[in-house]
């Protein structure tokens, strides 16, 4: 087997793809311990694999600001050819960065045929879109390719000491206690496919409170905090809402400190898994490529709500039947989720 001596990880997609590819840098560490580990993220993920213990370098790829020009790019691969980089795993194949690791010099480039797919070196048939596994198990694939022996599946967010310390003093001013049990709700999602009903998260908060005396949280970026404010103005109860107020391992920090957290099929899922928090997460949609076998979570006591109503082709955000796949869950779906994961 090569002994790999530069290895650059290239995810440049979004918050969720990110943290399923954290266990392909612990078993290439595990593979190569003396190797120099280097990670390509895009501005808004960094936070997520800063502070990794198995990564040496952290290269951010800004495609829509400061690389988004075609010169741009061509400087920021040249800028990569000076690292003299001998392998090149890329979990997320497109044009700009199939490109871009050629251009770098890479004698090695290991990803998915597809989107220039010949400028790999070592390619394997695309077939993500029939879901037929877990998006981590796809990732690994690439690593089963070069012959490496599989250590580790687990997600890591790794801690960062002032966000820690951010969400300490976040729950004290709202009054939690040490001793409160905190179920957060993220009722946010990219698109309106993998939203479930606010009045039916606003319920679920409800009736918790009521049966549990918990403290809810509300948590999503800051795009959607009109949708959270509108979730609070639909309970009956006072919640604590700190949407559109955390960045990311701010938002890690609270998890890490929560019992449970019930949320629409999202990236903060999986951030949440790598906190080891169990998670009750809503799916909708039922395309192979974008069902819960691709993308649900990884924790053992997780609990996924999927409803098949029977529809031949699923449209996913052309839908015309109104999402009804989402609505039919219920809120005592949920309710026997958390009480079942509460009894653990």
């Amino acid at each position: 087997m090569n002994q790999y001596k530069r290895i650059l990880i290239i995810r440049t997609d979004r918050i969720g793809d990110v943290v399923l590819s954290t266990p392909v840098v612990k078993v290439l560490r595990d593979n190569f311990p003396h190797a120099h580990i280097t990670i390509m993220v895009s501005p808004f993920t960094r936070e997520l694999v800063q502070g990794n213990p198995y990564i040496n370098e952290v290269i951010v790829y800004d495609k829509d600001n400061k690389h988004k020009g075609i010169l741009s790019s061509i400087k920021f691969a040249l800028d990569l050819r000076r690292k003299k980089f001998d392998l090149a795993i890329i979990l997320h194949s497109t044009n700009r960065v199939n490109i871009i690791a050629y251009l770098a010099g890479i004698k090695n480039r290991v990803g998915y045929s597809r989107r220039l797919g010949f400028l790999l070196t070592k390619n394997i048939p695309y077939c993500k879109y029939k879901g037929e596994k877990h998006e981590v198990e796809y990732n690994l694939d690439l690593l089963r390719y070069l012959g490496l022996k599989i250590t580790e599946t687990a997600l890591l967010i790794p801690k960062n000491s002032q966000s820690e310390a951010w969400a300490e003093e976040v729950l004290k001013v709202n009054n939690v206690k040490e001793s409160d049990r905190i179920i957060v709700l993220h009722p946010s999602a990219s698109c309106v496919s993998r939203m479930w009903p606010l009045e039916k998260f606003a319920e679920v908060a409800d009736d918790l409170i009521n049966r549990y005396k918990v403290k809810i949280l509300i948590v999503s970026g800051e795009n959607d905090v009109s949708l959270a404010n509108k979730l609070c103005k639909l309970m009956k109860h006072s919640v604590i809402n700190i949407s559109g107020k955390t960045n990311l391992m701010q938002l890690a920090s609270i998890l890490r400190r929560a019992k449970i957290m019930i949320s629409n099929d999202s990236g903060p899922v999986h951030i949440a898994v790598g906190c080891g928090l169990s998670v009750v997460v809503l799916f909708g949609r039922s395309q192979p490529g974008i069902s819960p076998t691709r993308w649900g979570p990884r924790g053992k006591d997780d609990v996924v709500l999927h409803k098949k109503i029977g529809c031949p082709i699923c449209l996913a955000h052309d839908c015309e039947k109104g999402f009804v796949c989402l609505k039919s869950i219920k809120t005592s779906d949920v309710l026997d989720a958390v009480d079942g994961i509460l009894k653990l």
